[in-house]
This record gives C-alpha cells, structure tokens and sequence, in this order.
C-alpha cells in the first residue's frame, strides 16, 4: 500500500533521493519526497537558543517524527496541525528512532490528493467485507425490509461512501472502512443471538443491524485526518441515519417502519433513544430488537476499542 510522493523533475532532485517514499520506505541515510498528513506541528527552543518545528506526520502505512531547523518562520507560515503537506528531507537515526530532518514543507490544496494515502485503513479487505455484508443482507427474508436495506446503504451514494467511512476519529474502528467492519461484526451476532432468542424478529433485528450506522456516510470528511463534517458537527450519525433509512423505508408498513427507526434511533442506548423518558416499558428501548441492537453494538464496540486502545 505505497502512498504517492511528490517527486521533483529529475534535474533538481538532489543523488539519492527516492521518487516515493511512506513512512514504511524512509530509510536512514536516505533523502526522500512524500505526502503525509501533519499531526503535531510545535515549535520549540533549542540548547542553542534557536527556534525549530517538531513535527508527527502520518501516512496510512505509519508514522515519522520530523524536525525543522532552517528558515523556521517561512515554513511554518506555510501549514498548519491538520494539514495535507508535502514534505522533503533527509531521515537519520537519533537515539535509536528515525526522525527526518526537513528543508521543505507545504500544504497540499483539497482536491490535489488522495486522503486515502494520509489515513489509516482497515487492515481487512474491503472487497473481502463487501461480500460477507451482502451474504449478511440476504439474511433479510422479508422482501419490504430487505427492499429498505438495499435503498438505504446498497444504492449510490451511500455504497461508496459506506464502504469508505471510519466508525469514530478516534474511539473504535478509527480508520477508513471500519464503519462496514463493525456492521460486518455487529450483523454476523445477529444470527447468533436470534438462535438463542427465537422469538426475536431475526428479519427486523439484521435489517436493524446492517443500517444502524449508515448516518456515518455523511458524517465525516477527509484530509490530512478524519474530521466532522458540517453537517455531522450539526446532526450527528443518529439524525442523518435516521433520515437516511426513513426515506428508503417509506414503503414499508407504517409499524414496521417505525419499529426499524427505533432500533436505529436507540442503538446508543436508551437515554438517546425515542423511548427516554417513556414510563411504557422497563427498559426504556422502543422493542426487543433494538435492546438486541444496542447490546451487540456495544459488544462489538467495547472489544475492539479494548483491542486497540487497551483495556
């Protein structure tokens, strides 16, 4: 997964210095040329006196620590933390780790890359995760449901942004594709859990299970790292979600809509679900299914947050 580099012509590109280069190439003694998101960007004080840039860049194969020591003023006026850069320099072993001195640095323009090079991936493929959620979807025996599933994540748009989408910035599946990993992982408990429970409504439960999330299409951007869009900044996955799957539903049997809605509505838990505050049931989730949702959602959550960030 080599990411692309900015390459300069062949007449200004100083001996040995690589065409392309990800954070994984870099090797010390050795120029290079990338792209690289910038996650840290401080400015410090040397012993000498003199001010430097501390940088963390980010590829999606890895990181590299990089400092600025000259014309300090003029690059750091180019870029920003956040930012889309294209960076030049040199790595060097210092105190056991690779850091890369930089003699240039600039913000790459939205639109000029790729933020798949930038931001980390799902390790799963893709291709691999497409077909378990599509044998996953024909698990909906219902023919309206299985019509609303279809119009709510399968159809263009979403598809391409559903396969793309991280499920959070920075808590579980943190990375580009881990909204149909986790949609995999929570859909393939639903079979399992309606084994046990027989007279939960299977159709409605992996109907449920496989749109809870799509609001996460629309809810992000991408850059030099995953941000909130605005209109996720404003809604939130839950509301887009809930408009999302509200239009391709509109077909089905009023009950049955709204009883898929719920689930996606609560699939937070019952405190941002439609049913809070409701003295109707105990548990203060709409119907079965969606307390079924909710516990396998934060099941598949929970363990892999504990996975990857410890427990």
């Amino acid at each position: 997964m080599a990411a692309s580099a900015i390459t300069a012509p062949a007449t200004a590109r100083p001996a040995g210095e690589r065409e392309l280069a990800t954070a994984a190439e870099i090797l010390p003694g050795r120029r290079f040329a990338g792209r690289f998101a910038c996650l840290r960007r401080d400015r410090l004080v040397a012993r000498n006196g003199s001010t430097y840039l501390a940088l963390e860049l980010r590829d999606r194969t890895g990181t590299l620590k990089a400092r600025v020591f000259r014309e300090v003023d003029r690059i750091a006026s180019r870029f920003e933390r956040g930012d889309a850069v294209s960076v030049r320099g040199r790595a060097e072993r210092f105190r056991g780790e690779l850091v890369a001195e930089l003699d240039d640095v600039r913000r790459l323009e939205p639109g000029s890359f790729d933020p798949s090079e930038l931001l980390p991936s799902a390790y799963r493929s893709i291709e691999e995760l497409e077909g378990f959620l599509e044998h996953l979807a024909r698990e909906v025996h219902d023919p309206a449901l299985a019509g609303a599933v279809k119009r709510a994540v399968f159809a263009e748009p979403t598809w391409t942004g559903f396969r793309r989408a991280p499920c959070t910035r920075a808590g579980h599946h943190a990375y580009l594709g881990g909204l149909i990993e986790h949609t995999v992982a929570v859909a393939s408990l639903v079979g399992e859990v309606c084994q046990l429970h027989p007279r939960l409504d299977s159709d409605l439960l992996m109907a449920a299970a496989i749109v809870h999330d799509v609001g996460k299409v629309r809810e992000f951007s991408y850059g030099g790292e995953i941000e909130l869009s605005e209109e996720g900044r404003a809604l939130g996955h839950l509301a887009i979600g809930a408009e999302i799957v509200g239009t391709a539903a509109r077909g089905l049997e009023e009950r049955r809509r709204l009883a898929l809605l719920g689930c996606v509505l609560s699939h937070h838990g019952p405190d941002a679900g439609p049913a809070r505050g409701s003295g109707g049931n105990r548990s203060g989730f709409p119907s079965a299914e969606a307390l079924a949702l909710y516990r396998l959602n934060a099941l598949d959550a929970s363990v892999k947050g504990a996975l990857e960030h410890g427990v």
